[in-house]
């Protein structure tokens, strides 16, 4: 990933390691500087490695190196703002993964846009054996994501990202409504 940087100087010369009979000889001197100029990179990478390591500081082509190590959730053509954002949230993505928290920050973090997650689960406890369990007994799942234009989030690339992060056991509905000044219109509506 890394290549030579031109007049890219190394903290730690070779030929300032030489003993001073070969010191003086140019030759000697001049092959080792063509070592110095191909080691410079690894010695600067090295010396920063925790910049590349924090995907807010990390030079392009390393953040989607990073991607790959964390299983970031990016797409072709997205900013690289959007996939430092990614990356720096994947950990905490995948500890909520497979619940509404974590599937409605999921889709948050890939089209920008709030979504109504809604599940039919939930726990209660009570001090009464035999009280009325909460949800319902088969389990369901409905997305919706209110926006102006439905191109915003197309739906397919939306089902997508709902069929990798949702419960596999759960059925799961998947819903974009046009939403223009506050009059809903339900433009597209599909069950996953």
């Amino acid at each position: 990933m890394r290549g030579a940087v031109p007049g890219l100087g190394t903290p730690h010369p070779f030929g300032s390691r030489l003993p001073t009979i070969y010191g003086a000889d140019e030759l000697a001197g001049r092959l080792l500087a063509a070592f110095d100029e191909v080691l410079a990179p690894v010695h600067s990478t090295l010396d920063n490695l925790a910049a590349y390591l924090d995907p807010r500081l990390a030079p392009a082509d390393f953040v989607d190196w990073l991607a790959g190590w964390v299983a970031a959730e990016t797409a072709p053509g997205w900013t690289l703002r959007q996939r430092r954002e990614a990356v720096a949230s994947a950990v905490a993505l995948h500890r909520v993964r497979g619940t509404a928290q974590g599937l409605a920050e999921q889709i948050r973090t890939v089209f920008g846009v709030r979504p109504e997650v809604t599940e039919n689960g939930g726990t209660v406890w009570s001090s009464t054996p035999g009280g009325p369990l909460p949800g319902t007994a088969a389990p369901a799942l409905t997305v919706t994501v209110r926006v102006p234009d439905p191109d915003l989030v197309p739906l397919a690339r939306l089902r997508a990202l709902v069929e990798a992060n949702r419960p596999a056991h759960v059925p799961c509905t998947v819903r974009v409504v046009v939403d223009n000044d506050g009059v809903p219109g339900s433009d597209d509506d599909g069950a996953v």
